[in-house]
């Protein structure tokens, strides 16, 4: 069994780590390359090996929401 309260401590930093790889994903994403301020982004070589790791912020993404997903349903049960 779970201990709750450390469960829901966990959820909670998923939950802040699926918001903020999934706005690595948006800001890194290759569909954006039309929006002006990505193109002027392309400029800095900081943004380039930003942009190259776009697929590594696609795993942590996934793999925080199924660790989120699976701790909340093992702690705290099936909502339906």
């Amino acid at each position: 069994m779970v201990d709750l309260l450390l469960a829901a401590r966990i959820s909670y930093v998923l939950g802040i780590v699926n918001l903020v790889s999934m706005s690595l994903v948006v800001l890194s994403c290759r569909c954006m390359m039309g929006v002006g301020f990505v193109n002027r982004m392309q400029e800095y070589a900081w943004y380039r090996r930003f942009y190259r790791a776009h697929c590594y912020y696609w795993w942590i993404f996934f793999l925080s929401v199924l660790f989120h997903a699976v701790l909340a349903v093992t702690a705290f049960g099936n909502p339906f």
